[in-house]
């Protein structure tokens, strides 16, 4: 439940706010806000009803268009379908937000089946809707998809400005899981061409942070980026160093190591054990 509440909590807000007649004063916005929730708890019925009560509840143009977004979602409609509705909501006065989240989204869809020309239009087009209306959080969304586009699309240079441009913003906004997120993804890209020294204090930057704020997934990106380029540099004992470190920090927090992790150790090991045999 993103941290804040757990499974019993959640059902207890949910009961109180929709049990017996109490849905009929729940507003369009706000049931739209528990429909995550709802599904979270895998609570179809209910994440359903809470859609056509948003639907049949929208006050205006803009609530009717994000519950229409919401139900494409749960339709799984095709791509045209949200395309269409991201044209519609750019002319609805005050729905610029409206647009952008669609054609986020669209862009999304585009990604996910390798079409990545279209995946850019419609990242870039949302992205100029947030700016216009100053949406920082959005505009940081934006800029990670275009980033991503960019890296598949082999595009290395431009990924690094709109990484570059993320971690300004992350720094802005004092977001500091966006900026361990970010750096870790600026490091990637600039050891993708060479640019391992910057690679490197990017990585670091990214642990310290990630560290700082017990980020486990953080802390695993960056370690594992630092491990490669050690390996790259053929110092496999700062590469050992750095995976042991994350195997560690998963021990000390009581949880299970990921199984990348341990088989990489185990690999690298029987790499240093082969190359000690060669040598000797």
């Amino acid at each position: 439940m993103n941290g804040e509440v757990d499974a019993e909590q959640a059902r207890k807000i949910l009961d109180m706010l929709t049990a017996g007649g109490a849905m009929d004063d729940i507003n369009t916005p706000l049931a739209l806000r528990l429909i995550p929730l709802a599904r979270e708890l895998e609570d179809h019925e209910l994440s359903e009803k809470l859609l056509h009560h948003a639907k049949d509840n929208a006050e205006d143009e803009i609530e009717q268009g994000w519950a229409d977004f919401e139900g494409h979602k749960y339709e799984t409609a095709e791509v045209d379908v949200f395309a269409e509705l991201a044209v519609k909501a750019e002319v609805i006065e005050g729905g610029t937000a409206l647009a952008a989240a669609v054609s986020h989204h669209v862009a999304l869809l585009h990604l996910g089946v390798k079409e990545y020309e279209e995946a850019k239009t419609f990242a870039n087009r949302s992205l100029r809707l947030r700016e216009a209306i100053q949406d920082d959080s959005g505009i940081s969304y934006g800029l990670a998809l275009l980033e991503t586009c960019a890296k598949r699309m082999n595009d290395h240079d431009t990924a690094i400005v709109h990484g570059t441009r993320r971690i300004e913003l992350a720094m802005k906004m004092k977001d500091e899981e966006a900026q361990v997120e970010a750096m870790a993804d600026l490091a990637h890209s600039q050891a993708t061409i060479g640019n391992f020294a910057a690679a490197k204090d990017l990585y670091e930057q990214s642990l310290e942070l990630a560290a700082e704020l017990e980020d486990l997934s953080g802390q695993l990106v960056a370690r594992w980026g630092l491990a490669d380029i050690a390996e790259i540099s053929e110092d496999y004992e700062t590469a050992m160093l750095q995976l042991s470190d994350c195997l560690h920090t998963f021990i000390n927090a009581g949880l299970p190591t990921p199984i990348a992790v341990r088989q990489r150790i185990e690999d690298l090991a029987d790499f240093n054990n082969s190359n000690s045999t060669t040598k000797s």
